[in-house]
């Protein structure tokens, strides 16, 4: 793997850690209700795992081990947006950072559906 390469894999690494705790800042200022305890456990689960199986695709034992690693990334960055998208925070600003929330988590699937593709 070259310099540049290495560089990439772990600036996704950090980008997805980034997501994870913004996620959970964000959870920590919204009003609770049930739906949004709730809700939130499924995002805070889906938004660790998308880093966290990244890091398991890089220390992945084939070629067939890596891309259902970032199947499995792609996945949950699509749920942790299904969930980003049912929660109702009620402040303006509140509703901006989900929207930026929704926004990385899209992006998140769209960049590990381009390493699928390429490493087919």
């Amino acid at each position: 793997m070259t310099e540049n390469q290495n560089h990439k894999k772990y600036d996704l690494e950090d980008r997805t850690y980034k997501f994870a705790k913004r996620v959970r800042d964000f959870l920590r200022k919204i009003k609770k209700t049930v739906a949004v305890i709730e809700d939130g456990k499924q995002l805070i689960r889906a938004s660790g795992s998308v880093g966290a199986n990244y890091i398991e695709a890089n220390e992945s034992l084939g070629k067939k081990d890596f891309i259902m690693k970032i199947k499995i990334c792609r996945k949950e960055a699509k749920e942790s947006r299904y969930w980003l998208q049912l929660l109702e925070p009620s402040g303006g600003n509140e509703e901006n950072e989900r929207q930026a929330l929704i926004k990385e988590a899209t992006e998140l699937m769209l960049i590990f559906s381009s390493i699928m593709r390429k490493s087919v």
